[in-house]
């Protein structure tokens, strides 16, 4: 198995994809490809991210698996304190939730904030 990573993003707010192909293909090639489905699905992808958009052309035309939450088997919670160790429950979230994060840097000496 050979493994490749998508990244989207513009200055603190991002997304990754992992991806994964039998074959091998050369990162030139990969990076050739994924410029290719970019440039023509950038502005019509039905999915969240512009990476899941290009990560179901990639599915779709050339062999590769996109590793996303729905494929999971198993998820633990790892952590140097013992309770907090558990093996996580993936049929727990409700269907439609979805969740992003967003990266706030805010000072403790804003005006705004008092």
């Amino acid at each position: 198995m050979h493994f490749y990573e998508l990244h989207e993003g513009d200055d603190d707010v991002f997304a990754d994809l992992l991806l994964v192909r039998e074959e091998e293909m050369d990162p030139e090639e990969f990076f050739d490809i994924v410029q290719a489905i970019r440039r023509r699905v950038v502005d019509s992808f039905e999915q969240g991210t512009l990476v899941q958009g290009i990560a179901d052309e990639l599915e779709l035309h050339h062999g590769f698996i996109a590793v996303t939450d729905d494929r999971l088997t198993a998820a633990v919670n790892v952590s140097r304190d013992e309770d907090d160790n558990f093996l996580a429950d993936l049929d727990a979230p409700e269907e439609g939730t979805d969740y992003a994060t967003i990266l706030a840097d805010l000072r403790a000496d804003d005006p705004r904030l008092n």
